[in-house]
């Protein structure tokens, strides 16, 4: 993969293609004055990632950004301080996240798995191949309504400049539903669940809603986000004017590919505009979301504070105006039915988190406290 050769001798900073300003300038500046080099990670493997910077593109070692924290782990899109020189080069610091795309990493664990950082928009790819899963497209807002608080302090525990995330809904494959009508009506649908957020169908194939997507993504870094087959890397691809990413036929039988894309890419549109592209999510588990559900249902937030009980949990409280709305037709049982099931599941992992780190602050407790019992006896052994 090839990016644009940046030039010191450019007017504007060499970075600039790449999202860089005076916010990041500023943010860098302690470490300039130690003599590392500023870039921005378009890749990351192995435990290495390409990193693009004033002097071109350069391969470094992340290891010494603290590699047993998993929302520290350097991910596609982080600004980074490494190596001018040295073989190999090593990335020495990241800094402060303006905004970052986490998922929980697995059920079963109570870490969080960042996707992508420092996005201005959150691109959630639904096919029209296969039905809507409206279930699975309010998860995905959640995570993106929610992807300003999961900005990591990092460094010196500076927090980067107040910065949001924009969701946006791209239905896919737009050409495979070719009555107006019931495209129509499938905007709607998913309007109804996405207050606020921008719902536009596309089609790589007949061109539909290009144009606008591409004026989007012109301002600032977009990440795709979706399931396999939902066609992020075709759309990619129409957007850079190449074949860059690799993609396959989905299956006819359910809509879904194969995993071509198996790495986060950071690429540099020519109209302007940075995208990263994903591999397809099996599963997007909820991580720091309840900000993002009370979003994504607002409609039930607001009904909420009509309750008898400031604390209903709206199961079957005499007075409950959400079961209310929900027996007078006012608002969708699904929709309910979502709603709990995305705040249990916030809670769950918050819940292990706490529990997690508790037991981690005791750990680091009681090997403070060793320490010091074995540095008084030592000094008591040199007194006698």
């Amino acid at each position: 993969m090839s990016f644009p050769k940046l030039q010191s001798s450019s007017p504007s900073h060499p970075l600039a293609l790449l999202g860089w300003d005076e916010d990041w300038a500023a943010a860098f500046a302690p470490y300039a004055e130690q003599g590392l080099l500023p870039g921005r990670v378009v890749r990351v493997d192995r435990g290495q990632c390409d990193v693009v910077t004033p002097h071109g593109t350069l391969r470094a070692d992340t290891a010494f950004v603290v590699p047993r924290d998993p929302m520290r782990i350097v991910c596609t899109g982080d600004w980074v301080a490494l190596d001018r020189d040295g073989d190999p080069l090593f990335v020495r610091t990241l800094l402060p996240r303006r905004t970052a795309f986490v998922r929980s990493a697995s059920s079963q664990r109570s870490e969080g798995q960042v996707l992508a950082t420092n996005v201005d928009h959150v691109v959630i790819c639904v096919s029209l191949a296969v039905d809507l899963d409206l279930g699975r497209l309010e998860r995905f807002l959640a995570l993106a309504m929610s992807s300003t608080a999961g900005a990591a302090l990092l460094g010196d525990g500076a927090r980067a400049p107040e910065h949001e995330a924009r969701p946006l809904v791209l239905l896919t494959k737009a050409d495979l539903v070719p009555d107006a009508a019931t495209l129509s009506h499938l905007v709607q649908d998913v309007e109804g669940i996405a207050p606020g957020v921008q719902v536009l169908p596309v089609s790589s194939t007949t061109g539909e809603g290009v144009d606008v997507f591409r004026a989007v993504v012109a301002d600032g870094t977009s990440v795709l986000l979706g399931i396999s087959g939902a066609g992020k890397s075709t759309l990619a691809n129409t957007l850079l004017g190449q074949e860059v990413m690799d993609v396959q036929e989905a299956r006819g039988v359910d809509g879904k590919g194969r995993h071509t894309t198996t790495t986060r890419n950071l690429l540099v549109l020519p109209g302007g505009g940075i995208l990263i592209d994903t591999p397809g999510l099996r599963g997007v588990g909820l991580w720091d979301a309840e900000a993002g559900v009370g979003q994504v249902f607002s409609e039930i937030e607001d009904l909420a504070g009509e309750c008898r009980f400031h604390d209903c949990a709206h199961e079957t409280e005499p007075g409950c105006a959400v079961l209310a709305a929900v027996a007078d037709g006012v608002l969708h049982a699904r929709r309910l039915d979502s709603y709990r099931k995305l705040l249990r599941e916030n809670h769950r992992i918050a819940a292990k988190t706490d529990a997690r780190l508790r037991s981690e602050t005791l750990r680091e407790w009681k090997r403070r406290s060793a320490e010091g019992r074995a540095g008084m006896q030592a000094k008591r052994g040199h007194l006698r």
